[in-house]
């Protein structure tokens, strides 16, 4: 089985991450592909999460290739579900249909149930994207359709418009709202 680690991003990841991030497959269910400068700022950010919080969207190095990312993140737009923590991922295409982004996005799960101790983690996407909509359901997360929304960053009448929200809940009767700061998690 392939070596799989979550991990803060390092500078070396830049450019496979622009690259991914270039790829019209990849991106089909986001209003755009990103240019490098976009790439470069999104890097920046997702960086700055982790020191900040210690814990994000984490790189996923596969056989000590970075393939993509996957991980814990705070939305910064406003919709009724909001505030929450969403788990969100993101592969290079070689890297899909090999099940890497379930047992990656089983990880942040883990990390967010047990670790952060938090009640409930949601997952959205365009309402197109099937194949992100396949993994929420591997990972056990349920379709909220009452939840369903127009997500307010992408244009009225835009295809990609209408997403899906699925939610996972943690089992645990302890579970709480995230610390402001937790230790880096790079298992």
């Amino acid at each position: 089985m392939e070596s799989l680690i979550l991990r803060q991003w390092d500078d070396s990841d830049l450019e496979l991450y622009t690259a991914m991030n270039s790829d019209s497959e990849v991106m089909r269910h986001f209003p755009s592909i990103l240019s490098s400068e976009e790439s470069l700022a999104s890097f920046q950010k997702l960086r700055r999460a982790i020191d900040e919080r210690g814990w994000g969207l984490w790189a996923v190095d596969v056989d000590g290739v970075f393939a993509g990312f996957t991980g814990l993140n705070i939305p910064t737009f406003s919709a009724p579900f909001t505030p929450c923590t969403e788990i969100g991922w993101r592969f290079r295409r070689e890297y899909w249909g090999r099940g890497l982004a379930t047992r990656a996005a089983r990880k942040a799960l883990d990390f967010g149930f047990e670790t952060l101790k938090l009640h409930e983690i949601v997952s959205f996407t365009a309402a197109t994207n099937v194949r992100s909509r396949r993994l929420m359901e591997r990972l056990g997360l349920e379709w909220d359709t009452e939840g369903d929304f127009q997500h307010p960053a992408i244009p009225d009448g835009h295809v990609l418009r209408p997403h899906v929200l699925y939610r996972g809940r943690a089992n645990k009767a302890d579970a709480h709202e995230p610390p402001p700061r937790a230790s880096v998690w790079t298992h």
